[in-house]
């Protein structure tokens, strides 16, 4: 099967740095080429993912009209030259309005929130040859009020690449790894840490402008030094794996409805809990009483880190291997291509 995949224009694939879903795009071409699937990549154009074709996006700004329509010319050209059996899109929906009425099929996966008219028209001028895919039960459930058929496929991670650490020291710290910003929650994991008596490891870019840096200058910054309360500063994947391998939980406790959050895999795949709130996708990846605990304010949260014995670390392994790994998930993406009919069907 011919696949051509997309992401978004503004990293390469793999990215450098921070770009999760870049890497699960990069995840995915190695993971169709090592079954023998011929795979086309529509990427910036510094990607270095193996493709046995690279088609640069001619803009780089999603957000910007004029990149707008430059990309969905350049992803037009890149159907007619490439002859996909399917087209895979994790970048904009904008790009394949040239595709639509086409009988080529398509599918579009959405990481983020989602719905609204857009989806309903895409869904009535593409019609059986257009499927969609979210990250998460709770994403697909806002894209179904729009219209479309959509199905649940999670995001994940290459287990292979994480540590599973089997045992950690009693007073192992708890680990917040993901950016600074309020809707993470890092003001809930400082009060929770400190009402659970636990060193706490803040790993992530700080804001630089607007609310966001006034939530840092006076929710975090203030308590940073104090306490067991330490910041780390953004990190790369070696360090992420040994901070994460090393922790008693990882505790981000969202204060948004979170489309799914890579990072809580990659705890898992460590053999880390989690603790976190019952937002959004987060009931969708964490067992309660087994891989982790729901928290909701910093009494609770204490009363959870001294449960955190009881969980057995190898579940949380397993969890990542069997539901959320490469293997997993690109199976069932090949399982949806699949079923999409065929232009002669």
């Amino acid at each position: 099967m011919r696949i051509l995949l997309t992401a978004d224009p503004e990293l390469p694939v793999p990215p450098q740095g921070y770009g999760g879903i870049e890497r699960i795009v990069d995840a995915l071409v190695r993971s169709y080429r090592s079954q023998g699937h011929p795979v086309g990549l529509v990427a910036h154009p510094a990607s270095g993912s193996p493709a046995d074709e690279l088609f640069p996006w001619a803009g780089r700004r999603s957000p910007s009209g004029r990149d707008t329509l430059l990309n969905a010319l350049t992803l037009r050209r890149a159907v007619r030259t490439f002859r996909p059996d399917v087209l895979h899109s994790f970048s904009r929906l904008a790009y394949l309005l040239p595709l639509l009425p086409s009988r080529l099929p398509k599918v579009m996966s959405y990481q983020r929130h989602t719905g609204g008219r857009q989806i309903a028209l895409a869904a009535r001028l593409a019609g059986a040859s257009l499927r969609f895919t979210g990250c998460s039960e709770f994403i697909c459930a806002q894209g179904r009020r729009a219209g479309g058929r959509w199905d649940a496929i999670p995001n994940f991670v290459e287990p292979d690449r994480y540590t599973f650490v089997p045992g950690v020291a009693a007073d192992a710290p708890l680990v917040f790894l993901s950016r600074l910003e309020s809707i993470k929650g890092p003001d809930l994991a400082i009060a929770i840490a400190r009402a659970g008596g636990r060193h706490l490891i803040l790993a992530g870019n700080r804001p630089d402008g607007g609310s966001e840096k006034a939530f840092w200058d006076t929710r975090i910054a203030p308590h940073l030094g104090r306490e067991g309360i330490e910041w780390i500063g953004e990190i790369d994947d070696e360090a992420k794996n040994i901070v994460l391998g090393r922790a008693a939980a990882l505790l981000v406790p969202v204060q948004w409805d979170e489309p799914f959050g890579i990072v809580f895999v990659e705890a898992l795949a460590c053999g880390t809990p989690i603790l976190t709130c019952r937002r959004g996708a987060t009931p969708e990846i964490i067992d309660e009483g087994r891989t982790g605990f729901f928290v909701s304010n910093a009494d609770d949260g204490a009363a959870a880190i001294a449960r955190l014995g009881a969980l057995d670390r190898a579940a949380c392994r397993r969890v990542a291997e069997t539901r959320f790994s490469r293997e997993a998930c690109a199976a069932q993406y090949l399982a949806l291509y699949r079923e999409l009919p065929r232009p002669g069907d």
